[in-house]
Parts: structure tokens; sequence; C-alpha cells
């Protein structure tokens, strides 16, 4: 699960940026608030994989 939110953040938050920063692919066409929204799902996603991890390994140490 925990490796999973690093995925989502890698590929819904740092790609896109890069993207858009270098020009590469259609990032740099989007509108700035189709961006952000997406970026803020992106991180939503990776922010509750992370904290479901937590409270796995939280049940399992006794």
């Amino acid at each position: 699960m925990d490796r999973a939110s690093t995925a989502c953040f890698t590929v819904g938050i740092v790609t896109p940026i890069a993207g858009a920063l270098y020009g590469i692919g259609n990032f740099a066409q989007l509108s700035r608030l189709w961006l952000s929204g997406y970026l803020c799902a992106w991180l939503s996603v990776a922010v509750l994989l992370h904290y479901i991890a937590r409270l796995t390994l939280r049940r399992l140490i006794p």
C-alpha cells in the first residue's frame, strides 16, 4: 500500500509537473485550474493509500 502511494505520487504529481515545465506531452497545453485539480486528486489518493498502510501496520504490531 505504501509503495502504491509512492507510485501515485510519482505518476500523478511529479510526471505532470515535469511535463508542464519542459513542455512534454499535453501537460503544457492544459489549463492551470484543471492541472491543479488533477494534482490534488492524485495527492489525495496517495495520502489515503499511505494512511491505510499505516493503519494496517499498526494492527499487525500487538
